[in-house]
């Protein structure tokens, strides 16, 4: 059998979209330039003039998975990541607003077989926040290095690459396609 598992090697080829909120933009903009720090360090061209970074701007956490989906849907990324922050406050808003986002960003990945990457904060306070965002450590760079392994993955699942060392049907020439289940086969 094949062993499939993504890499960071070969970049230059991947197109990445990223999805970022301006609400809580302090700590937004931080996971944003770790994000940019690993995919530049990692060979992609992070110039959003360029031809392999995509940004778009919504207001806030809650937009970032319609947007997504749209971008995922387009067929032109290879990932897609979602960067937001949501903080509880005084209000329930916290719970419905974060409860969406990851539900949200995780149907687009499901309904478009495309990598969406949630990058998106939830805590409890802005101290929190800050120290995933650039006090203690970044999880932007999380966030890329999770793009680019599954894009890699999912590239090599898509060609039937693997390792290498394809066995079965996929040795003998006769390409597998791994297809989604119907959403109306899923049960909650």
């Amino acid at each position: 059998m094949a062993i499939f598992e993504g890499s960071f090697a070969g970049t230059e080829k991947f197109r990445f979209a990223m999805v970022i909120g301006r609400f809580n933009d302090l700590v937004v903009n931080k996971l944003m330039e770790a994000c940019q720090d690993c995919l530049k360090r990692h060979g992609v061209d992070i110039d959003p003039n360029g031809t392999q970074v995509d940004y778009v701007w919504v207001p806030g956490s809650f937009e970032i998975p319609l947007v997504s989906r749209q971008l995922a849907q387009s067929g032109r990324y290879d990932a897609v990541i979602c960067l937001g922050a949501v903080i509880r406050g005084q209000t329930p808003h916290f719970d419905y607003v974060s409860s969406e986002v990851s539900k949200g960003i995780a149907a687009a990945a499901f309904q478009t077989g495309v990598p969406v990457i949630f990058g998106v904060l939830t805590t409890d306070t802005m101290q929190q926040a800050m120290e995933r965002a650039g006090i203690k450590a970044n999880l932007g760079w999380e966030y890329g290095m999770s793009a680019l392994e599954m894009a890699s993955l999912m590239q090599q699942i898509r060609l039937g690459t693997g390792n290498g060392v394809a066995q079965g049907s996929l040795a003998s020439g006769t390409v597998q396609t791994l297809t989604a289940m119907p959403t109306d086969a899923v049960t909650s």
